[in-house]
């Protein structure tokens, strides 16, 4: 037992120290990441993305579902189970008919699980929470030299970096038959950077000679816990027919870490400033179900409901030349997804163990921008996705239909925006992730 505890350490720090530093370059070209702690990464894992994410009802010992921790207790004693993914994802965005594209790489996540006693199961994983990253130009007209007569403008150069991760253990237990409770508790941790500078050009060509610029940096520290706790109950229909509920409360709060601001005029005045607890995540509702059929097919919804509205965000008051963490740049935010996957046969051959997958969503803004003075709410969202999942057979995963899967999704997303003059985003994106399930506990005899 002790050299299996060793075996399965050692395993999970070779796989979590190379992704946790590559997620650290981890990014995206969205101009809407400039807002609040970053754009939140997907949850989901490399099977269930393509089917939009959901995942309350799902109840597999074959899979790892982290959002859900009440479906660890489905893993049996025999399998180790252990799941990573990154995706790919190309980027079209629209304003006021001007347009550019972006490409972008993306580590998604690593995550494993087993079994630790009898209707008791554990996972423990890493994952992107948020992620920062955009580089952008504005351009505004001002007015025109009443003495030389050319064109004054004003430019503004965005660009920030960044983004929050999670490294979380979770544990499922299932106490009586159909009933499962779980929790998932971890920390989160990032910096968080952003960098303005506003200048003045004369017919297109820069002058810092008569004019002067203003640079502004802002920085973020976050350090702090996140958990969650799920339930599930699996309610037999028929011979072959199973609906498993699911549902799952994130627990909301202040983030520990600093934010500061240092703003410099060309003249030399420097005004900096700095608070604590500058950020929160929201208090999140998730409910949903899976109905199952023959081993074959499988239709799932959710629906999540998340209070961004009573989330804090600093903001800079010039006039008192203060930074403060105060409400109102978040509205709540709600989801709706649905999805679903079919397998010919479970048991087959090759061709037959393929997994087919679909979904579709849709979510609220949860972004208030401030725009031309007035406050407008940030861009919806909603996609469709599909993907595979193609075993990996040999001579052990044919005898004992274990199911290590090579998953590959396609999904595409569009971000509208609700008001003029914002950016509208089309993104279509790749996922491929690993799912190895290995009967690390198994007994051999010999004969």
């Amino acid at each position: 037992m002790k050299l299996k505890h060793h075996i399965l350490t050692t395993a999970l720090a070779l796989a979590l120290s190379p992704t946790m530093a590559m997620a650290q370059a981890n990014g995206t070209n969205s101009s809407y990441s400039r807002f609040g702690i970053g754009l939140p990464c997907d949850q989901s894992q490399s099977y269930n993305r393509s089917m939009a994410g959901v995942a309350q009802g799902l109840r597999k010992g074959t899979r790892v579902n982290m959002q859900n921790p009440a479906s660890y207790s489905a893993i049996d004693s025999l399998t180790f189970l252990f799941d990573v993914g990154m995706g790919l994802q190309r980027t079209r965005y629209t304003q006021n008919g001007s347009h550019r594209a972006a490409n972008n790489t993306s580590f998604d996540q690593v995550n494993a699980a087993f079994r630790v006693a009898r209707n008791l199961g554990m996972s423990i994983g890493f994952q992107p929470y948020t992620k920062v990253g955009y580089s952008f130009t504005q351009t505004q007209d001002v007015s025109t030299d009443p003495y030389t007569g050319q064109a004054i403008s004003n430019v503004f150069e965005f660009n920030g970096s960044g983004g929050i991760h999670q490294a979380y253990i979770g544990a499922g237990w299932r106490p009586f038959k159909g009933f499962s409770i779980g929790v998932n508790a971890g920390v989160i941790w990032g910096t968080i950077t952003h960098q303005l500078a506003q200048t003045f050009a004369e017919n297109g060509t820069a002058n810092t000679t008569s004019y002067s610029s203003l640079r502004t940096y802002y920085s973020s520290n976050v350090i702090s816990w996140k958990g969650d706790v799920g339930l599930q109950y699996a309610i037999p229909l028929k011979q072959d027919d199973r609906l498993t509920i699911g549902a799952t409360v994130g627990i909301g709060h202040r983030l520990g870490g600093t934010s500061s601001i240092t703003r410099t005029a060309l003249s030399g005045d420097t005004i900096q400033a700095s608070t604590g607890k500058a950020f929160s995540i929201p208090m999140s509702y998730s409910i949903g179900g899976a109905w199952e059929h023959a081993e074959k097919l499988t239709l799932a919804a959710d629906f999540t409901l998340e209070q961004w509205s009573k989330c804090y965000a600093p903001v800079f008051n010039v006039a008192e030349r203060s930074y403060n963490a105060t409400t109102g740049a978040y509205s709540d935010h709600w989801r709706i997804s649905a999805g679903a996957e079919y397998v010919p046969n479970r048991f087959g051959n090759l061709a037959q163990r393929i997994s087919y997958r679909m979904g579709a969503y849709y979510s609220s803004p949860y972004l208030n921008i401030a725009q031309g003075g007035q406050t407008v709410s940030g861009p919806c969202e909603y996609g469709l996705t599909a993907g595979v999942g193609i075993p990996i057979l040999n001579s052990t995963t044919q005898r004992f239909a274990l199911r290590p899967q090579v998953n590959v999704g396609v999904g595409w997303s569009r971000r509208t925006a609700s008001a003029a003059g914002l950016i509208n985003e089309n993104i279509l994106s790749i996922h491929i992730g690993v799912t190895f399930n290995e009967r690390w506990f198994m007994k051999w005899q010999f004969k």
